[in-house]
């Protein structure tokens, strides 16, 4: 039994000096200098953004709402310091809503026709609320612009993200000053485990959601030793107190796995804070935590079957592509794609134009170095009956064909000067002419392009026009070759398995080292064919480095071993087992090789069994 002989005035001491500082009332906290810098550079970044020439913070009170932030622009009518009546306002309507409110403008809206912010010519408005963690509203981020603006609408994902930054700072201020407030009320509400104990590890607190967690009662750990509470140490391998002299810092962050009651095993977030007493010496320690087993088992899902678009890759160079692809879904701005050759420029492309609004219309492809110069006008804008020898009918172009979606040009770098010029007037009036007609055509498509060639070069050496570079590189996307993302082919491999037919064989650890040794010059490509190329040519259940094409074979010569290399004979297996009674496992011992070499062997000398 630990001693409990002074934990009851201890645990009422730790109350005591929660509960003496002040009850916490949220509308009296003061937001710190430094959250309120870092609030106004997001207004700031979020007016540059949205082009509204006000972004604010409001923090509302009754009957009026403080201006906490606001950007700096000359006409933006609001500065840090104004009071605004909140009666009649769009702030109101979100307060009174709880949720966003989209005017695009405010002129023709019968209800927002007169209202106070006409005196500040502010037509169009997008506002949403900032809650507490406890739920009560803090305030309201705005945009407003003093023009009509119906595009405003399209930027209410930025405004949920800067809510949700604004929202996480709040939380730990809010928890922050809970340590040193009201202890009861606030904690039990909190979405985090804490627990509280002394210097000598005996618990004096635990809060609701910390015995959800870890599944013991209040009465079953108040008073006991923190160690023997939980049958292990609470913070695992990173605990402070699991020596005779304490190792005591201020604060410490970690992620553990804690063992809960009924023996199910959880990953929580957990966050240590030493509690100091009046006098500023250590009296105990506050430990606060997160329970993130779902979201890791999600995230680890979400790695194993990491498969966008048939986009295979859980790299973190791969990962930022796929970031990339989902930052463009609301956008149309021509995307220019690099990447050596396999690296799946074309796959990259698909998944931006099925990611984006127009995956519902055509996405259409062109390779412009694989036509000849007599065609690719042709071919890229149409032409009409009679334009050439040939030209029996009037046919649509590929850009046509991409009207309302998405037109493909693969080695843009190959197109000629003169196709350069027509292809740069598409992109800035949108309109062409067909081969040999005069009616000039208009379409709506994205342009998406790719090479392999670097296009700043190419644009120095005079290869390509500079106009047309920056017209198309508006957005770049690099694909990192396959020798610079080794962690998938693994991966891969076991993609491109999977789509061969029912009974496929597997591939042995040999192959995966030969494959992540050789430099893939064709990339996922050439991958992709080296397993197509090793399952014909095998006859086993497993890939072998005799199975692969010349290129990765030659290079089982060239792989570094681990000791001197130990060539088994039937003979010396066939004593091997005899001394050893068959035992497979000890006969590899006194053979001097691993088992998996032996059982290699076997297999290939079935007549030694």
């Amino acid at each position: 039994m630990p001693d409990t002989t002074d934990s009851e005035p201890r645990a009422h001491a730790l109350i005591d000096f929660l509960s003496s500082a002040f009850w916490l009332k949220t509308q009296g906290i003061e937001i710190p200098d430094h959250m309120l810098q870092n609030w106004q550079e997001l207004v700031e970044i979020a007016a540059q953004i949205c082009n509204v020439p006000a972004a604010l913070v409001l923090r509302a009170g009754d009957p009026v709402a403080d201006v906490v932030c606001s950007n700096t622009n000359r006409d933006n009518p609001y500065q840090v310091g104004d009071q605004l009546q909140l009666a009649g306002t769009y702030a109101e309507a979100v307060i009174d809503r709880r949720s966003v409110l989209f005017i695009p403008n405010a002129a023709r809206d019968s209800h927002w026709k007169e209202h106070p912010e006409s005196n500040d010519k502010m037509a169009a408005y997008l506002g949403i609320p900032i809650l507490w963690p406890t739920g009560s509203i803090f305030g309201i981020i705005s945009l407003m612009d003093s023009r009509a603006n119906e595009a405003l609408q399209q930027y209410q994902g930025l405004l949920v993200k800067l809510k949700e930054l604004v929202e996480a700072q709040l939380t730990n201020l809010y928890f922050t000053l809970a340590v040193q407030g009201s202890f009861e009320n606030i904690l039990n509400n909190l979405k985090e485990g804490v627990i509280a104990h002394d210097l000598k590890r005996r618990i004096i607190y635990i809060n609701d959601q910390a015995e959800k967690i870890t599944g013991y009662q209040r009465e079953e750990v108040i008073g006991k030793d923190c160690h023997d509470a939980f049958g292990e140490p609470f913070c695992g391998k990173k605990c402070s107190f699991c020596s005779d002299q304490p190792e005591l810092r201020d604060k410490a962050e970690y992620s553990v796995n804690l063992t809960t009651k009924l023996g199910e095993s959880r990953k929580v977030e957990m966050r240590a804070t030493m509690m100091k007493d009046q006098n500023g010496q250590d009296f105990g320690v506050l430990a606060t935590f997160k329970d993130i087993t779902e979201l890791v088992t999600l995230r680890l899902k979400v790695d194993e079957h990491f498969n966008f678009a048939n986009i295979v890759g859980r790299d973190s160079k791969m990962l930022a592509v796929f970031q990339q692809i989902r930052n463009l879904v609301d956008y149309d701005f021509p995307v220019h794609i690099y990447g050596e050759t396999g690296t799946g420029k074309e796959l990259i492309a698909q998944a931006i134009h099925h990611e984006s609004h127009r995956k519902g219309a055509a996405f259409v492809p062109i390779n412009c170095g694989a036509l000849p110069e007599s065609l690719i006008e042709s071919e890229l804008f149409g032409h009409v009956k009679g334009a050439f020898t040939g030209a029996i009918r009037e046919k649509k172009g590929r850009f046509e064909l991409a009207d309302g979606g998405t037109i493909f040009l693969d080695e843009v770098a190959e197109l000629s000067k003169l196709m350069q010029v027509k292809l740069l007037r598409f992109l800035q009036e949108g309109t062409f002419e067909k081969v040999g007609g005069e009616k000039t055509l208009t379409v709506d498509a994205r342009v998406i392009s790719a090479t392999n060639k670097d296009l700043k070069a190419e644009v120095k050496n005079n290869n390509f026009r500079e106009d047309l570079f920056y017209r198309l590189n508006v957005i770049p996307v690099n694909i990192p070759p396959i020798r610079e993302r080794k962690n998938d082919i693994p991966l891969l491999v076991e993609h491109f398995l999977k789509q061969m037919p029912e009974g496929a064989p597997g591939v042995s650890n040999e192959v995966l080292q030969l494959m992540m040794a050789y430099k893939w010059p064709g990339n996922v490509r050439e991958l992709q064919n080296a397993i197509q190329f090793a399952i014909v040519h095998t006859n086993r259940d497993i890939i072998r480095p005799e199975d692969l094409p010349l290129e990765l074979k030659s290079l089982g010569g060239q792989q570094p071993r681990r000791g001197p290399a130990r060539k088994l004979t039937a003979e010396a297996v066939t004593a091997a087992l005899a001394k050893t009674g068959g035992n497979k496992a000890k006969a590899a011992k006194l053979l001097g090789v691993g088992r998996a070499t032996l059982y290699r062997f076997l297999n290939d000398q079935p007549g030694l069994l």
